[in-house]
């Protein structure tokens, strides 16, 4: 009769071990699923938040063009002696010259326009000269 209880014993540990396993699948298998749904749905929320980026940064930029195109562009014309010379042609000139004479950055640019000498005498980067306008 012991004999038959040690079976018996045996035989429901190994029930309870094979519940356990199978028990053991199920939840794995579970889990498998909702790390499959959480993962897509983790998916899903990224490109709506990629395209909310995109929509927020695409009216940003058009703001901006909005401003730029809003900002009127100043012209200064130097008109004598029968002649018309924008200011910023000068400065470039200026520029265009230091550079042929000069190497390096330019940093700092003050233009002097003196029409009575037909000329604009500048100082680039603490050096000076002179341009014939």
């Amino acid at each position: 009769m012991a004999e038959n209880k040690k079976e018996a014993v045996k035989e429901t540990v190994e029930k309870a071990v094979e519940a356990a396993k199978t028990e053991a699948a199920a939840v794995k298998e579970t889990a498998k699923k909702a790390t499959k749904k959480t993962a897509a749905a983790a998916k899903k929320t990224a490109a709506k938040a990629d395209a909310a980026v995109k929509k927020t940064a695409k009216k940003a930029a058009e703001k901006v063009e909005a401003k730029k195109a809003a900002i009127k562009k100043e012209v200064v014309q130097l008109q004598f002696n029968g002649k018309d010379l924008s200011v910023e042609e000068i400065v470039a000139v200026a520029k265009a010259d230091f550079k042929a004479k000069n190497k390096g950055t330019i940093k700092t640019v003050e233009v002097y326009v003196k029409p009575e000498d037909n000329a604009a005498y500048y100082v680039i980067n603490g050096i000076a000269d002179k341009i014939d306008l």
